[in-house]
This record gives structure tokens, C-alpha cells and sequence, in this order.
């Protein structure tokens, strides 16, 4: 995903600073906001499929 969609992603969340955040620490406050691990980048083997950020993360 694009950091322009995530930024997107973002701002619709209300997140604050989302233009000045790199990629992974952007979509960790995006997993954290949702209820979510922020586990971005940080589990090798990561067996959650259903994802929004798989392709990313498990690249």
C-alpha cells in the first residue's frame, strides 16, 4: 500500500502527525488505534492472512 493511502487511512482515524510519521510507525498507530497489536514488520511468519498490511509486512 501506498504511504499516501495510509496517510489517508490516517487522517480518516484522526491521528495526530500522520504526514511526519515514517511508513511502519504510521501503520502501528493505525493497528494500535483499531485495537490491534501494533506488530507491523515484527513477527516473522506471521499467520494472520486476513491482514490489511500482509503485503507489506511479510514482503
Amino acid at each position: 500500500m501506498t504511504l499516501r493511502k495510509i496517510r489517508e487511512i490516517a487522517r480518516s482515524m484522526n491521528i495526530s502527525n500522520y504526514s511526519r510519521r515514517r511508513k511502519a510507525d504510521l501503520i502501528r498507530i493505525i493497528q494500535q488505534t483499531e485495537g490491534n497489536a501494533p506488530c507491523f514488520q515484527r513477527i516473522s511468519g506471521c499467520m494472520e492472512y486476513g491482514c490489511l498490511w500482509r503485503d507489506d509486512c511479510q514482503e
